[in-house]
């Protein structure tokens, strides 16, 4: 599946060495020595999907000035600090002071170990001094990361090898995947249409502080122009629809044609209005009770908001716009995002069932998913088609965007598996989670921390992730499992 929402620039990622500059004189071959290294973390961060701004070796407080200046004229929205050998402090300070956006320490050493025996056979304690330097970058890190804490600046630290050493490229890789969900949840048009299901006093959101968290524009969009722009879809558009709809979903037998050409009107009408504000997300809910058209549009939104989500603009029922976000945050780190709640317990298998009515999730569907009409949408006016799946076996991670007593926002996340077995085949989104802690202790564990009844779930254990997201948004983390 392609994105429908209009993407966004890649993102720019800082990169700077640092050095002492009256070492070059000392130490024949130091410098570029050390411009080697850095070239080889350029080359490497090359590779996971960002513009890399490099501005190699930093070695004196002017440098360092004028290299804070061009990371801010560049606009980078990270910065990797690699300490190559010994510099001084001041080398560092100015550079992330000026750029002011999170920084990332590699301490790595060139090998696993110096070659002591060669080393020490060497016979010039000049040249010696020099290839000790060249392996020194874990020196000058605890005085780095003392000015920075003196400064209020947050770090983060990876340390080990430049070479074969996969632990650090996969943290290298995991912290700019979550640059890139910072930078795509900042440049979010998140669609809010219709209003709030009337009791629900756990989904209510601040709007403003999902803006001032996450960045992004928040769309307030009347269902009246939905119901408008189903006026304006044609035959063949619908007729296309139709044929995409069968391609992507297993519609059942008991459909009638009437109710597959509604669900293709709508979901139509719904590409012309994200095509129209640029949407990346949506949250919905509304009755349309007393209004006819308004009654028959949102009665028939289920496929078109499955296909949107499936094309990475996710759509949450019951106008959850937190949890549309937790969707949006599992999207973009290429996981899925299905929403969901807790259905059940089966204390005999020891999993939670969880689902829910409404849009489903074709990208990390176990299988074809099946649509089935409904004569009734529980709790919901209106009747029409809806989507029946489960989540796609194997490890699957949890994630609810929460908001706290203080007015803060709390990333809470757990790592399951999705499992095979029976599931309630009412028409809706159904799968079975079992929990290293048991159903039980999740359960217990996930509501002590008080979220909404909603959860974002994707493929694949992503907690990691999820974290360095939360460390580069200042945000509270909280994994259960």
């Amino acid at each position: 599946m392609t994105s429908v929402q209009k993407t966004t620039q890649p993102i720019k990622i800082g990169l700077f060495g640092i050095g002492l500059d009256i070492y070059w004189e000392q130490f024949e071959g130091l410098k570029q020595r050390l411009h080697g290294y850095i070239d080889i973390v350029s080359s490497k961060l090359g590779n996971y999907g960002a513009e890399v701004v490099n501005l190699g070796l930093i070695d004196t407080p002017q440098k360092a000035f004028e290299a804070g200046s061009q990371f801010k004229r560049e606009d980078v929205e990270l910065i990797f600090l690699y300490v190559t050998t010994y510099a001084l402090s001041s080398t560092v300070l100015p550079v992330v002071k000026k750029a002011k956006v999170p920084v990332i320490v590699l301490n790595l050493a060139p090998e696993a170990a110096i070659d002591y025996s060669t080393f020490n056979k060497l016979n010039n304690r000049t040249t010696m001094t020099g290839e000790w330097l060249a392996y020194c970058s874990a020196c000058p890190v605890p005085e780095i990361a003392n000015v920075f804490k003196r400064s209020n600046i947050p770090f983060h630290q990876i340390t080990g090898m430049l070479n074969n050493d996969p632990h650090v490229w996969q943290e290298v890789e995991e912290w700019v995947a979550a640059a890139k969900v910072a930078h795509t949840m900042y440049n979010n048009t998140l669609g809010v249409m219709g209003n709030y299901y009337g009791g629900m006093l756990d989904i209510y959101s601040n709007l403003t502080l999902q803006c001032v968290t996450f960045g992004g524009h928040i769309e307030i969009i009347e269902v009246d122009e939905l119901s408008g722009l189903r006026n304006s879809v044609t035959p063949v558009e619908i007729d296309d629809k139709i044929q995409t709809i069968n391609k992507w979903f297993d519609v059942q037998s008991d459909c009638s044609e009437d109710e597959v050409k509604r669900a293709a009107l709508t979901a139509v009408a719904l590409d012309k209005l994200v095509a129209k504000y640029n949407l990346g997300s949506i949250a919905y809910y509304h009755k349309g009770t007393g209004n006819p058209a308004n009654e028959d549009t949102m009665s028939s939104v289920i496929l078109g908001t499955s296909l949107l989500t499936g094309h990475n603009v996710p759509v949450a029922g019951e106008y959850e716009i937190k949890n549309v976000q937790a969707m949006k945050i599992m999207d973009s780190f290429g996981a899925g995002g299905s929403f969901t709640e807790y259905y059940a317990m089966d204390f005999n298998d020891d999993v939670v069932l969880m689902g829910h009515d409404g849009p489903c999730h074709p990208a990390i569907a176990e299988g074809k998913i099946k649509v089935k009409p409904l004569q009734v949408y529980h709790g919901k006016v209106g009747k029409g088609l809806s989507a029946e799946m489960s989540v796609k076996y194997g490890p699957v991670t949890l994630l609810s965007v929460v908001e706290t007593v203080d007015g803060k926002i709390m990333l809470l996340v757990a790592e399951a598996e999705s499992v095979a077995g029976p599931i309630l085949e009412i028409g809706n989104t159904n799968s079975r989670y079992k929990f290293s802690i048991g159903a039980r202790g999740f359960v217990e564990a996930w509501n002590s921390h008080g979220p909404a009844h909603h959860c974002a779930i994707g493929n694949g254990h992503i907690a990691s992730k999820i974290q360095k997201l939360s460390n580069l948004l200042g945000l509270e983390y909280i994994k259960v499992c």
